[in-house]
């Protein structure tokens, strides 16, 4: 299992009285240093700035102000519709678990908490991690979903997660295929628009670009059951093409209003390549 490191920057200055590794909104004793301020802002005499009060033509006394460094929670929201079964170039649940045991370890080596929910048409309480800073459980849940029964009708479930999730803003990887009405998917990212969401998008060579120009192929319906066998042919597949690049469109456009674009994860999870992600978007 890769734990590659992931490196993330929250879009928001969260605020809060955990310490944590991130630039916080609220001023304190303790942090880098901000400013100067007036004594009776922030009365704290261990503070006081000399030369700033020595400075000041109207005899005020001046202490330093320092910016707290506060934590976040990271949370990882996983598809387990029927259609995560799928295995190309990949098996989809490995390329989740690998993906959120980086996630895992690189939140809790930091100092901020990691925590994970399931859900396909509801949400699955035996995959749900509420938010932890202890690595070791955190991994070994991660390292679960790899096994994770997937057989749900859908993933209407994610619908309901900002309800648990209600208070401070947290950091939302939203992982799936997105094989939704378009209708789901502007639900679930609206409901999330108040936290920083980067969906995740599990993509396979196979299920597009792979297709055969000619030829009899059989494919599996895993959300709705049973077998199809379809005769494919130029046209068939060109029109195939078009309503996957309308599909990716629609996602990109949709994410891109209520937080980040997706990020694609295909073949293998690439640390580096989530963390340039992040870090540009």
């Amino acid at each position: 299992m890769s734990t590659g490191e992931v490196v993330y920057l929250p879009r928001w200055q969260p605020g809060g009285s955990t310490v944590g590794p991130h630039r916080g909104r609220d001023a304190g004793g303790l942090g880098t240093f901000r400013d100067q301020v007036p004594f009776l802002r922030l009365p704290d005499a261990r503070r006081v700035d000399i030369r700033a009060t020595l400075r000041d033509p109207f005899e005020g006394t001046y202490v330093r102000r320092f910016e707290t460094r506060t934590a976040i929670e990271v949370w990882a929201l996983v598809d387990l519709s029927a259609s995560m079964r799928f295995r190309g170039e990949a098996d989809r649940m490995a390329l989740v678990a690998d993906l959120c045991a980086g996630l895992a370890h690189s939140a809790t080596r930091i100092g901020d908490a990691f925590g994970l929910i399931g859900c396909d048409d509801c949400i699955r309480e035996d995959v749900f991690l509420p938010a932890t800073r202890r690595q070791g459980i955190a991994m070994e849940r991660a390292a679960r979903l790899a096994t994770a029964v997937c057989a749900g009708n859908s993933a209407r479930g994610l619908a309901a997660v900002a309800v648990r999730l209600a208070g401070r803003p947290k950091m939302l990887f939203v992982i799936s295929d997105f094989r939704w009405p378009e209708a789901l998917i502007e639900e679930v990212l609206s409901s999330l628009a108040l936290n920083d969401v980067i969906p995740v998008l599990l993509a396979d060579r196979t299920e597009d670009e792979a297709l055969p120009s000619f030829g009899l192929m059989e494919f599996d319906d895993l959300e709705a059951g049973g077998r199809r066998v379809v005769f494919m042919r130029p046209s068939l597949r060109r029109r195939w093409h078009e309503r996957e690049r309308a599909r990716l469109d629609r996602l990109h456009r949709i994410a891109s209003g209520y937080g980040r674009p997706p990020f694609r994860l295909d073949v293998r999870f690439d640390a580096e390549a989530l963390s340039r992600h992040l870090m540009t978007t």
